[in-house]
């Protein structure tokens, strides 16, 4: 029997994949050359509001919680989770997405991984993403409207697991030397996926795949939103494996 509270969280989600495609197979995973996005950092966190006798779970973002912010001593920089919605509108909305060559990974803050199905299409308002978020973090997955596939789950960390074996794994920083976006996609060997951990915060350190990466680059000498760095290996790839 679900949680009524979190039934009741901003708004009850039912999904629908964007288009029926078949289900992708592990050696197909493996040995197709793929964008792999981990937005990492992400701000997705429930919180209860409401009165004790009608509480409900919300997502925790600046714009509605600033007085719980600084109550919970927390800057509001902390608390975007719009970020991680532009960017999986960015990313599932784009050519490369429906090519079937980008994987999407959301790492939070609070160390919950989540795998995206590229056949999902995201909520295009914030209100009904952060419901959708809501049920995700208690449910553990979403299924689509008939129940047969599910499209966004929690899965079991490090996100490193979850990678092709032939895969170059990248980070963004503004103190490394900068390249363009499309020169980089060639330097990548024949059939080799590339793995990019782009932060989903407002600012804050670029050590948060220090752990995992085998390098770091800089793409712009101008500080970049996440969905614009989204973007722009989206665009560098497709020019690169002639996906229109």
């Amino acid at each position: 029997m679900p949680d009524p509270q979190i039934a009741n969280a901003n708004v009850n989600i039912s999904l629908v994949p964007q288009q029926p495609r078949p289900p992708v197979t592990p050696a197909q995973k493996e040995n197709t050359q793929r964008l792999i996005v981990v937005l990492a950092e992400a701000c997705l966190q429930t919180i209860k509001v409401g009165k004790a006798t009608d509480q409900k779970f919300q997502l925790l973002n600046c714009d509605d919680h600033q007085g719980l912010l600084r109550k919970m001593g927390k800057d509001i920089a902390d608390a975007r989770p719009d970020i991680t919605h532009q960017c999986l509108l960015t990313l599932l909305d784009s050519p490369i997405n429906k090519a079937g060559r980008l994987q999407v990974f959301i790492h939070t803050r609070k160390n919950v991984l989540i795998e995206i199905n590229p056949h999902v299409r995201i909520p295009r308002t914030f209100r009904r993403f952060s419901g959708l978020m809501v049920q995700l973090l208690h449910r553990l997955s979403i299924r689509s409207v008939n129940g047969s596939e599910k499209l966004l789950k929690v899965i079991k960390n490090p996100v490193i697991d979850h990678l092709p074996t032939n895969c170059r794994k990248v980070t963004l920083s503004m103190n490394a030397p900068t390249i363009r976006v499309s020169e980089y996609v060639k330097t990548l060997d024949s059939g080799q996926s590339c793995c990019i951990f782009i932060g989903a915060i407002a600012h804050g350190p670029d050590t948060f795949a220090d752990q995992w990466v085998d390098e770091k680059i800089g793409i712009s000498e101008y500080p970049l939103s996440a969905s614009i760095a989204c973007s722009k290996f989206c665009h560098a790839c497709e020019d690169a494996w002639g996906i229109l």
